[in-house]
């Protein structure tokens, strides 16, 4: 045990000492395999991933916008959206009203014709009791 001056009983070299200190330890190969196949396996989760989100927004070809709702009767909601898509096609969207905690108490199917490249729609949603907000679930071509 090598010592200082300074410092009777302290020990001057490294704490986990060195690797000669330690001479039945295997050494230590295929690190970078083991680094290489880890970062490898964090790309494909990321992929993976990134595709199950952007495959899970649907057809984006279809671009909604909700513009106003008005939830002030008990058995209704009437919804103001609009909707953006090529001219040629149709589109099928469903609309949605929720209660305050945040239950679906009505929904809708409305379909939209092709001609229309942008179409401003006003509709009213039945609802099963009270609704505290309406919002377009989602707008697909058809």
């Amino acid at each position: 045990m090598a010592t200082s001056e300074a410092g009777k009983g302290r020990y001057d070299g490294p704490v986990l000492g060195t690797p000669g200190d330690f001479p039945d330890r295997p050494e230590r190969r295929g690190r970078l395999v083991v680094h290489v196949v880890i970062a490898i396996l964090c790309a494909v989760c990321a992929g993976g991933w990134g595709y199950v989100m952007w495959a899970s927004k649907g057809d984006t070809e279809v671009i909604d916008q909700v513009i106003a709702f008005d939830v002030s009767r008990g058995d209704s909601v009437q919804i103001t959206f609009e909707v953006f898509k090529p001219a040629d096609r149709a589109a099928l969207c469903r609309l949605r009203a929720t209660d305050v905690d945040h239950v679906e108490v009505g929904s809708r199917e409305v379909e939209i014709p092709a001609g229309e490249g942008h179409a401003r729609l006003t509709e009213r949603l039945e609802t099963s009791a009270q609704a505290t907000s309406a919002h377009v679930h989602y707008c697909h071509l058809v």
